[in-house]
């Protein structure tokens, strides 16, 4: 039944372990016919990043990740919901993010952590700076994370 679960949400600095994460969706059950994960890392598409450096306020940041995650939960069918945001100093190749969903049949679990990616992506209240050879500077919100999102009418 959607909005029937709690959501799952950690926002922490140590690297997440995936397997544990599906592990915990999982749960033993039975009735769950798909788990699907994202993880997002730390990408240096032209060689000169360092590093990304993801700053919040915690209780803000989680209240607000759960916030969106519930929604989930009130728009698909869903079993389990898992996200891991991590922040401080992370280089290319980092972790930095992880959703998990899981459900009964796998477009739910699909449309589920594409929405919440999308949401994570745009809204989640991280601030982002980017060191490079040539200093640290803030990374701005892209328009075009704003207009994906906004398919989902958020």
């Amino acid at each position: 039944m959607p909005g029937s679960i709690i959501p799952h949400v950690r926002v922490q600095t140590d690297p997440f372990d995936l397997i544990a994460e599906m592990d915990a969706a999982r749960q033993d059950r039975t009735d769950i016919g798909s788990i699907v994960t994202f993880t997002g890392t730390v990408r240096d598409m032209d060689g000169t990043l360092a590093a990304l450096t993801l700053e919040h306020y915690p209780a803000m940041t989680e209240r607000e990740i759960n916030r969106i995650a519930l929604d989930a939960a009130g728009r698909w069918p869903l079993a389990a919901i898992r996200i891991v945001h991590r922040y401080g100093r992370l280089e290319p190749g980092d972790d930095i993010v992880l959703v998990v969903t899981a459900a009964p049949h796998r477009q739910a679990a699909f449309e589920a952590a594409d929405f919440l990616m999308d949401y994570l992506k745009s809204r989640a209240p991280f601030w982002k700076s980017e060191e490079t050879a040539t200093g640290t500077h803030w990374v701005d919100a892209r328009d075009s994370d704003a207009r994906v999102l906004k398919r989902w009418d958020v």
